[in-house]
């Protein structure tokens, strides 16, 4: 594949988000339910694939189309190899300029938050893991790695389904990226379009503490534009631009971040080789992106003991980050087999209903019991992450408290200190569908199944029954 293919499959990228982002400022369905663009991008090229333009063409007898719709086959790989090198420069930023917070400082906040996110993500397993053994195997003839679907499609998203598609070849089911994908567009849309519903229901009902029947999102924000006089720098020029572009420093300290993990994650693999890999394969399976985490944290513990000079600037980190994402979401989409899931429906819509069923129910019942003060605002970013990743999670906590004024905002950041190196893409995550097939189902389940009980104990009896902290004096 030539160097000319690679680029030109990148500014395609570039260009089909371009057309999405007009798409949507004029399209209102798509701003009331913040569809974001990348999202209605991967949509287009989707439908522009092989799956949905090139059945059509081969039907009317262009079968050169069919195997590539509009695009051609070179561009299709390009795109089908991104999300896996992309998502692991997002994983790379996740605590990059977030100074790193004490035990004691994070519990109080966050203890709550903790046991309710930690609940939902277990639960995902648990629930999965028994559809898998008692339902999609016997009557679907599925494997049970299968019910590592839900955490890894809702919670994970589209970046940690697409990064684990080598995983889930090696384990001679590469249907798994498929489903999961489509379960994570699934789930990011339900997480907006139920989310907005539940602040709307909220508001007349009295539930939140914040937001009042009458206050909306102003038609700018539903486009996705910042008003002129609301606009501020998404980034600060730490370092002067005639010694290096700052951009360029922030993305070397990424590029660092996952170099240490990829050292970390090739010195597990040899420990392996070495010592017992002819009774069991762990990280072999093991992706890069959640080592790429790891190596993160040590690149942000060194910049927290060294860097006298703050050059870290945590808005271009997620710059970086976005862009990333952005290219990733549209190239997994863009790459999307529809047959898979059309195959596999039965199981497809199984897991969805059951992954969207545990996630607000656990927001309706257990959250006003779990948190002691504030538990819609607390509870309702926790539940958009469940369905819809991180990004999902802030956008409903913004539209419930536009002011940040509870401390919902500042108690989900401390959670995903705690819970992001496990779920969501990280170490749990990543090692679920290995653990599964080595080990069984069984022992997945029996670990999730106490964690739930763990999780579900330390909240309900203990963190559910202490005084909370009330609204935060100045806005975050």
């Amino acid at each position: 594949m030539s160097p000319n293919t690679i680029g030109f499959a990148l500014l395609l990228l570039g260009a089909l988000l371009l057309l999405a982002k007009l798409i949507r400022v004029k399209w209102r369905l798509a701003q009331r339910l913040f569809i974001p663009s990348s999202i209605i991008g991967g949509g287009i090229a989707l439908i522009c694939g092989p799956d949905v333009f090139g059945r059509l063409a081969s039907a009317a007898g262009a079968d050169g189309l069919a195997d590539s719709g509009v695009f051609t086959v070179e561009v299709l790989e390009v795109w089908g190899t991104l999300p896996g090198l992309l998502i692991s420069v997002v994983f790379a930023g996740l605590f990059l300029g977030h100074r790193l917070p004490g035990p004691r400082e994070a519990g109080r906040m966050a203890g709550p938050q903790i046991a309710f996110g930690t609940a939902l993500a277990s639960g995902q397993y648990v629930l999965g893991l028994l559809l898998a053994l008692l339902v999609l195997g016997p009557v679907f003839d599925l494997p049970p790695l299968t019910g590592a679907l839900i955490e890894i499609g809702f919670e994970g998203g589209h970046g940690t389904a697409a990064g684990l598609g080598d995983t889930f070849a090696d384990f001679g089911f590469p249907e798994g990226q498929d489903l999961a994908l489509g379960m994570a567009t699934v789930g990011l849309l339900s997480g907006i379009v139920v989310g907005i519903l539940l602040i709307n229901w909220g508001v007349r009902t009295g539930r939140t503490t914040e937001l009042r029947a009458g206050a909306a999102p102003s038609v700018s924000e539903q486009a996705g534009l910042v008003e002129k006089e609301n606009r501020r720098s998404a980034g600060t020029l730490t370092v002067h631009p005639s010694s290096i572009e700052p951009l360029t420093l922030h993305f070397g300290l990424l590029a660092i971040a996952v170099m240490i993990g990829w050292l970390i994650l090739s010195g597990l693999q040899a420990v392996e080789r070495w010592l017992w890999i002819d009774t069991i394969e762990l990280f072999v399976y093991v992706p890069l992106f959640p080592m790429a985490m790891i190596g993160g944290i040590v690149v942000q513990l060194a910049i927290q003991s060294f860097d006298r000079y703050e050059i870290v600037d945590r808005q271009l980190v997620e710059r970086l980050q976005g862009f990333s994402l952005d290219m990733l979401i549209i190239a997994a989409l863009g790459t999307l087999s529809l047959q898979v899931i059309a195959d596999n429906l039965g199981p497809f819509l199984l897991l969805t209903v059951t992954g969207l069923l545990w996630s607000v129910g656990a927001f309706l019942f257990l959250a006003p019991r779990v948190m002691p003060d504030h538990w819609f605002e607390r509870g309702i970013g926790d539940m958009g992450q469940s369905l819809g990743v991180t990004a999902t999670g802030l956008v409903l906590l913004r539209i419930a408290d536009p002011e940040l004024r509870t401390p919902a905002y500042p108690a989900f950041g401390y959670k995903q200190l705690a819970l992001e190196p496990f779920f969501g893409g990280g170490l749990i995550t990543a090692a679920a569908v290995p653990l599964i097939v080595n080990f069984g189902a069984g022992w997945m389940l029996g670990g999730m199944g106490v964690l739930l009980v763990v999780s579900l104990g330390a909240g309900l009896l203990w963190f559910g029954r202490r005084p909370g902290v009330d609204r935060l004096d100045e806005p975050a």
